[in-house]
């Protein structure tokens, strides 16, 4: 597989698209204190460790008013439009480059963020393939894009299934065996598509309409064993036993894991990504140019770059956080799963998502609706 964007490095370092979305964004302008001091934070729904708010609130005096979306599509619509309301966004790196080119977002004066000392700069350098120079946001958590599989139930279809490998789904003699459990994937096409490619041994990244091609026939094929479409359901369905596998977000699929443990009912769910390679992704926090409250955009920035606080985050999310310094307060149980924290050999496997062309986004949605409908 070409690599020229992997993850080659060996320090350690979308919740995300697996959430369901929840809050009003229209509501992003609320009123403001009599301080004049709220800062309107557009986010991935439970993507804020419980205290992190309060505790802002705190220290700075400065309210926090908390929309949420649940796909990078909804939070583009509204930067895209203008006079969002918001103060700070959280987009995914691939989004994030495509917005900085139509000039969404603020350039960062770093004397305001004394913070960003405590960055890992190896991701930042990766998170560059982006934004050059890191002129536009900080890494507010990473991931990898992955399989989760309830064992049992796949090898009472499938004793030798190929635990390791993207033909679980995307092989028709794989996935039609053990389509009887459950199978669901992301509704992501983009994120979808170069899961294909990297099973196929091609670029990821590829503008290649022959690619796309190649991809858009290995769906096409597949399509009959895939029960669920969707990004966010497929949580509580591997975690209940309603599914066997699902292609998602690490960290979704670790909080499966979690509440299936907890729920005590002998259903183990496990994580892994792929032996062909697989995606890297970044979710960022960004300013947009228009925000009504800069100075306490800054603030917020600076805070969750602060390490308890990102530690926090990555303790309670599961993914892990691109603040070098935050790292040893992190729980060890968290640190240390190769699940959230991939070990060097396994980083090899994985490439940055870089932007798609507008003509390739355009392709790229009409393979996934057809892959959708079944037509």
């Amino acid at each position: 597989m070409a690599l020229g964007c992997a993850f080659l490095l060996g320090a350690c370092g979308s919740g995300k698209s697996g959430s369901s979305g929840s809050g009003d964004a229209s509501s992003a302008g609320a009123s403001r204190s009599d301080s004049g001091k709220v800062l309107n934070l557009y986010i991935w729904s439970d993507y804020l460790a419980p205290k992190a708010v309060s505790d802002f609130e705190k220290q700075t005096g400065i309210k926090v008013h908390v929309a949420y979306f649940d796909t990078n599509e909804t939070l583009e619509t509204r930067l895209l439009a203008g006079s969002s309301g918001f103060d700070i966004v959280v987009p995914t790196a691939s989004y994030f480059e495509r917005q900085i080119k139509a000039g969404v977002y603020l350039t960062l004066d770093k004397s305001k963020l004394p913070n960003l000392a405590n960055m890992d700069p190896q991701l930042m350098s990766r998170v560059a393939l982006h934004d050059p120079d890191n002129a536009h946001g900080v890494i507010y958590t990473w991931g990898t894009n992955g399989i989760g599989y309830n064992e049992k139930m796949i090898k009472e279809l499938l004793p030798d299934a190929p635990l390791d490998s993207w033909r679980l789904v995307f092989d028709p003699a794989v996935a039609s065996k053990i389509a009887k459990c459950g199978i669901s994937v992301l509704d992501s096409p983009a994120e979808m598509v170069r899961a294909v490619l990297s099973y196929l041994g091609r670029d990821p990244n590829s503008q290649n309409p022959q690619d796309l091609a190649a991809a858009e026939e290995i769906l096409t094929k597949i399509r009959p064993f895939i029960r669920n479409i969707n990004s966010s359901e497929y949580i509580e369905a591997l975690a209940n036993g309603d599914l066997c596998l699902a292609v998602g977000y690490n960290g979704d699929v670790l909080q499966a894991r979690d509440r299936a443990h907890d729920a005590n009912k002998g259903i183990e769910i496990k994580y892994m990504v792929p032996k062909e390679g697989s995606i890297l992704w970044f979710d960022m926090l960004a300013i947009p140019k228009d925000a009504p409250d800069k100075d306490s955009a800054y603030a917020f920035m600076n805070y969750m770059m602060a390490p308890q606080v990102s530690a926090d985050v990555s303790d309670f999310r599961r993914y892990a956080t691109g603040n070098l310094a935050a790292l040893p307060l992190v729980q060890p149980a968290v640190r240390d799963d190769p699940g959230i924290y991939p070990p060097p050999a396994l980083r090899q496997k994985l490439a940055v998502q870089l932007a798609d062309s507008p003509d390739q986004t355009r392709a790229i949605t009409r393979v996934w609706q057809k892959f959708k409908t079944g037509q």
